[in-house]
C-alpha cells in the first residue's frame, strides 16, 4: 500500500492529511476556496487519493495555511514512496489553460530543489495571495525530496496560470510515481 498519513499541529496550523498514490477519495478543506480548488485539481490529475483538513490562522492571512500544507503534503509523498524502488522517478507535463501555458518537470531524486518561473499578473485570486503558489511548491519540494521545475511560458490571468501549474504538477507526479520495475531508477543504485 503506497499510502501515508501525516498530522501536524503548530501554533499557526492544525493539519490532518491522508494520501494514497494509487487513487481514492479526494476531500480538501483548507478554509481558502481557491486553494481547495487547486489541491483538488492536483489530486485529480495526479490520480491520487487525498483527504485533507487544515485549520490555519486565516485571520492573519493565508501564508501559514498554504506553506504548511506544502510541508505536510511533501512529507506524505515521501513516506508513501518509501525507498522509491520501482518508480519511474521522472515526470513532466504541459498544461494549457485558456491564454496561459505552463510546464512542470520533476524528479523524485531525494535531492530537493525548486526552480519556479511564473510571474503572477494579479496579486489576489479570490482570497488567495497569488504569491503563495511558489511558497507551496517550495515547501512541497523540500519536504518530499523532489527536484521541481515549473515555468509559465505565457499567460495574462493569475487564476489560469496557477491552475495550469497545479494541474501540470499533478500530471507529472502521476507519471513519476508509476511502478515500472523492481529496482531503484538510478545508475547509483540508491535515491
Amino acid at each position: 500500500m503506497r499510502t501515508a498519513q501525516v498530522n501536524r499541529t503548530t501554533k499557526e496550523t492544525d493539519i490532518r492529511l491522508k494520501l494514497s498514490l494509487d487513487g481514492g477519495e479526494v476531500s480538501v478543506s483548507t478554509g481558502i476556496g481557491f486553494f481547495d480548488h487547486m489541491l483538488t485539481a492536483f489530486a485529480f490529475y495526479g490520480g491520487l487519493g487525498l483527504e485533507l483538513t487544515v485549520k490555519g490562522d486565516l485571520e492573519v492571512d493565508g501564508h501559514h495555511t498554504v506553506e504548511d500544507t506544502g510541508i505536510v503534503l511533501g512529507q506524505a509523498l515521501s513516506r508513501a514512496l518509501g525507498d522509491r524502488k520501482g518508480i519511474r522517478r521522472y515526470g513532466s507535463a504541459f498544461v494549457p489553460m485558456d491564454e496561459a501555458l505552463c510546464f512542470t518537470a520533476l524528479d523524485f531524486s531525494n535531492r530537493p530543489f525548486l526552480v519556479f518561473d511564473a510571474e503572477m499578473p494579479q496579486p489576489m485570486i479570490g482570497s488567495y495571495d497569488s504569491c503563495l503558489t511558489v511558497e507551496f511548491m517550495r515547501a512541497l519540494a523540500m519536504n518530499s525530496g523532489l527536484t521541481l521545475h515549473q515555468k509559465c511560458h505565457y499567460g495574462a490571468n493569475a487564476h489560469h496560470i496557477t491552475e495550469a501549474l497545479f494541474k501540470s504538477l499533478g500530471m507529472a507526479v502521476k507519471e513519476a510515481v508509476q511502478v515500472t520495475g523492481g529496482g531503484v531508477t538510478s545508475t547509483k543504485g540508491v535515491l
